[in-house]
């Protein structure tokens, strides 16, 4: 149907003079052959004369409108588009500076974290050791071997791996080591077994208090004490045989009699095998000045006992003339 011209209307020679408006966007530079639908002639008047966009018949009347979808012709894949625009490098960075990703946990570091606490079963109760304060003195208690028949194990305690009391943390460390040093003696002991105590090169800060000792000796499984059949303490000092004197009411006489006192590793090495005994360099050292410091002690006394007899021996010998005695004397005066 032919709309009539009328004032307003756009002519057909205008409307064909008019250029396209494109239909797609051109992001590649290029000119790629697009499909056009061309739109009818559409009086744009106003007014609600026939033909016009306002009249009633297109107000009415919109079922009448009669397109044929299946005939349009639509943009398939090829002529869908992506937007392939440069991207501002800054911008990735500065996003990805403010939102820093959290670091995973990786088994490792899992591991680690298990190696730094140790949960232990002491008199059915469930405790844990921290093992990173205790690294340090963990030389304290060490396996020494075995001795006589079966596994009857020999643990060698040095007190001279033990933390010095001036240490701020001194009560959290010795309570901790003490829980390591319980829980290592029940892994360690299958049968009957011995403890050494190597008492030498120990300065008075880091000897164990008394409270120490008498917690570790309660805390101790029965079946540990009972299995235990000899405790020797090497190089002992007046003072930890004071503590073992204060301590004799609160521990069994049957114990007691368990306690042997040793004064040199020589001595030591005649009573159990020392092949798998480890002694600090500490202990050996101070062995050694001390068996020195002995001998030349004894070296003293056999001398005093040789003049003493010696000199008895002048006197009563009737030969001797009182003039011979007389110079004895004066060249035992001399220096």
């Amino acid at each position: 149907m032919d709309v009539p011209f009328e004032e307003g209307m756009l002519s057909p020679s205008a409307a064909d003079m008019r250029p396209e408006p494109p239909n797609s966007l051109d992001l590649n530079g290029g000119h790629p052959q697009r499909i056009k639908l061309t739109a009818p002639n559409i009086n744009l008047s106003l007014d609600q004369s026939e033909g016009s966009i306002l009249s009633d018949d297109n107000l009415d009347s919109p079922d009448e409108i009669d397109i044929n979808v299946d005939e349009l012709d639509t943009p398939d894949e090829a002529d869908s588009f992506e937007y392939t625009g440069h991207e501002d490098p800054t911008a990735n960075k500065d996003s990805g500076q403010e939102s820093e990703s959290i670091p995973e946990y990786t088994a490792e570091e899992e591991r680690e974290d298990n190696r730094l606490w140790r949960t232990v079963v002491i008199g059915e109760q469930e405790q844990r050791i921290d093992m990173k304060v205790i690294e340090p003195y963990r030389r304290v208690i060490s396996h020494g071997g075995y001795y006589g028949d079966g596994l009857n194990a020999i643990i060698v305690f040095a007190a001279c791996f033990l933390p010095d009391s001036s240490r701020a943390d001194y009560h959290y460390v010795m309570e901790n080591l003490f829980l390591y040093v319980i829980s290592t003696l029940e892994l360690m002991v299958a049968e009957d077994y011995m403890i050494v105590y190597l008492n030498g090169a120990t300065p008075r800060r880091k000897m164990p208090g008394l409270g120490w000792m008498k917690k570790c000796y309660q805390m101790i499984d029965r079946r540990l004490r009972k299995n235990l059949k000899s405790f020797i303490i090497v190089h002992p000092s007046w003072f930890i045989r004071t503590i073992l004197a204060v301590t004799r009411p609160f521990i069994s006489s049957k114990f007691s009699s368990k306690i042997k006192y040793v004064n040199s590793l020589s001595e030591l090495s005649g009573l159990i095998p020392m092949d798998c005994i480890h002694i600090p360099e500490s202990i050996i050292k101070y062995d050694e000045e001390r068996s020195y410091k002995r001998s030349v002690r004894l070296d003293e006394e056999l001398r005093e006992e040789s003049e003493a007899a010696k000199t008895s021996c002048l006197y009563n010998d009737p030969e001797l003339s009182s003039m011979e005695k007389d110079i004895d004397m004066k060249l035992k005066e001399k220096p």
